[in-house]
């Protein structure tokens, strides 16, 4: 993944305002990540929030442009651009996120870490279509995101830290088997 970072902010007042409203209620990482989703479901941009040029993806793997960053470090607001068949690596987060898909189709596997810490469960599957917001905290947010379309998908992520500052919203990533439902 590359992060491109912004020059100034390219979010929508009314959205920043109400993602503003819901951080500063100072909630536990679930709670806020509910308030948040709630306020992107209410005023998800569409595409136009990038140019043609960054809608267009990159060859070599998904895009996270930063679209803004709260003075005070409190939450980020990302557009994520996965080219067909792109993918990210198993991982969780370093804080709550919520996501809003605006164009195409993300799939998301879930996962749990084994009690000893060597496998992972799959521990469920979702298609995120346009128009879907949903959002998670740690634990328990160990998932990976593809685009299973023939085109490009576009989501707005939001989450709770400067990732400018940290570099990535990914805590860790994990190379360990998995065991689907199946093979239980």
């Amino acid at each position: 993944m590359t992060v491109v970072s912004p020059v100034r902010t390219r979010c929508p007042a009314d959205l920043l305002t109400g993602i503003r409203a819901a951080t500063q209620q100072h909630c536990d990482w679930q709670r806020t990540a509910e308030l948040v989703a709630h306020e992107l479901r209410l005023q998800l941009p569409g595409v136009g929030i990038l140019t043609a040029a960054e809608r267009a993806g990159a060859a070599d793997g998904y895009r996270c442009h930063v679209l803004h960053v709260e003075p005070d470090g409190s939450f980020s607001v990302t557009a994520m651009v996965w080219r067909p068949g792109q993918v990210t690596p198993i991982h969780d987060h370093v804080t709550w996120c919520v996501f809003g898909v605006v164009q195409g189709v993300e799939y998301e596997e879930l996962y749990a870490l084994s009690d000893d810490g060597r496998h992972l469960s799959e521990v469920g599957r979702s298609q995120n279509d346009c128009g879907d917001v949903s959002g998670f905290a740690p634990p328990g947010d160990i998932h990976r995101v593809r685009n299973i379309g023939s085109d490009v998908a576009i989501s707005l992520h939001v989450y709770g830290a400067d990732i400018t500052r940290l570099g990535s919203s990914i805590r860790r990533t994990y190379d360990l088997p998995v065991v689907t439902p199946a093979a239980r």
